[in-house]
């Protein structure tokens, strides 16, 4: 077979595409904005906190990105569809969705409300679901191909029994998501993957350090991982050069846990 692609076939050039990130008002998602940018694509943030949003898209137009915020509540099928409509109108259709959007539930099983059940599946599980569709419906109607990232969470593959059960079933939940529509998309171009985070810096991790104290001294590296340190995948799933590749969860922990 000829040799058609580059060598190494590894470009991570994003200009011409549109992403959709979630929870970009803090922590990874806020990173996740800034280094789609970085990378050329034209970049909707999404988030509840609209003046966190305009810092964030300040901060990329600075540096010579493009970006416009949304305000969205994931909980809401009607915002979500607006934030679609919304990226739209800014730059064309989406062909990135970074679903990173999630809340903790920090409680035993047996002492959440009704109330914290439906926000942390609605947030962690149904809004990333509704949103994935949306965008995917409208790719598929326009013949297009898209690269979905779903941000779970290694708490996914093992829990310790401390609180945040529900937390944990939803990020499983995730996985299986990624799984499943990555099959019921593959023949529309549409890769899904995720990326199961460890124990990283972020506005959600210093509500649990103030909870439990200092737990990276119970790592192997006896450290917390930085966003940045999640660039490398996050470029590589999204990137046209990884078309192969779909229905992966890769995980990044620094073997915080066990395997």
């Amino acid at each position: 077979m000829a040799d058609t692609f580059p060598l190494p076939n590894a470009s991570i050039d994003l200009k011409g595409e549109v992403a959709i990130v979630t929870g970009a008002t803090s922590g990874l998602g806020r990173r996740f904005a800034k280094v789609l940018a970085a990378a050329g694509a034209s970049v909707v943030a999404t988030g509840r906190r609209t003046e966190r949003l305009e810092e964030v898209v300040a901060e990329i137009t600075a540096d010579g990105g493009l970006a416009v915020g949304v305000a969205v509540d994931v909980l809401d099928a009607d915002s979500i569809v607006h934030a679609v409509d919304e990226c739209e109108k800014a730059f064309g259709t989406a062909t990135i969705l970074v679903n990173n959007a999630g809340i903790p539930d920090a409680q035993r099983a047996v002492k959440m409300s009704v109330d914290l059940v439906d926000r942390v599946i609605g947030t962690n599980l149904r809004g990333p679901y509704l949103l994935a569709c949306e965008v995917a419906k409208r790719l598929i109607a326009e013949k297009r191909g898209g690269r979905i990232v779903n941000i779970s969470s290694m708490g996914a593959f093992e829990y310790g029994g401390n609180g945040a059960a529900l937390y944990s079933i939803t990020k499983a939940a995730v996985n299986r998501m990624t799984e499943a529509l990555s099959v019921e998309w593959a023949r529309f171009g549409i890769n899904v993957n995720g990326i199961a985070p460890g124990a990283f810096s972020s506005e959600m991790m210093d509500g649990m350090l103030e909870r439990m104290g200092d737990i990276a001294q119970y790592y192997p590296r006896k450290r917390l991982g930085d966003p940045a340190q999640m660039d490398s995948t996050l470029l590589y799933l999204v990137a046209p050069s990884s078309e192969f590749v779909t229905g992966t969860v890769v995980k990044i922990d620094d073997g915080q846990h066990n395997r």
